[in-house]
């Protein structure tokens, strides 16, 4: 298969998948309405070690408008809370890879990092946009949450990671794309 198809049959692979987990998520019964569990961003940071940044930022955008279409919230503040997040900890979790490396971070570190990224950013909205100074006292809870999934997540995507052999050829054939 020519390579730039197999790297876009890669990029819609993992995009399917991140609408499927919002779909999952979206059942799941939540304590409160702005905690969820962050199913989605695991194909996010699968694709870390996978595509270059714009492909990369791409899966990204596809899994911010996609599950603020599965769960209604594309034009309400919801969208603006999940965008700014999504954002935070996508970026987030790119550059530690990238400038510290797979030797210097696992997935581990990076579900942490990207989750509690997301749930500062979250929090300075809410204080921000709707809730002021009294953000503060969601902050706890939110981001012990944030940092149990995080590690729970980062655990997965380690293991899969390290068990995939679907996952260990689609890094060594686009790794020979980029020498090419």
């Amino acid at each position: 298969m020519d390579q730039p198809i197999k790297r876009q049959s890669t990029l819609a692979l993992l995009g399917a998948l991140c609408l499927f987990l919002s779909t999952i998520e979206y059942l799941i019964p939540k304590p409160l309405p702005f905690i969820r569990i962050g199913l989605a961003n695991i194909p996010i940071m699968l694709a870390i070690d996978l595509f270059p940044f714009a492909s990369f930022f791409l899966l990204v955008i596809i899994k911010i408008v996609g599950q603020a279409i599965i769960t209604g919230s594309l034009f309400s503040y919801v969208f603006l809370f999940s965008f700014g997040g999504t954002v935070a900890s996508a970026l987030g979790m790119y550059l530690l890879r990238k400038l510290i490396g797979k030797e210097g971070i696992s997935f581990v570190g990076i579900g942490i990092a990207g989750a509690l990224l997301s749930n500062a950013v979250q929090l300075l909205l809410a204080w921000l946009l709707i809730f002021g100074p009294s953000a503060q006292f969601i902050a706890p809870p939110l981001l012990l949450l944030g940092l149990i999934t995080g590690l729970l997540l980062g655990i997965f995507c380690q293991h899969f990671s390290e068990q995939s052999r679907w996952y260990k050829q689609t890094i060594e054939e686009h790794q020979n794309d980029e020498s090419r």
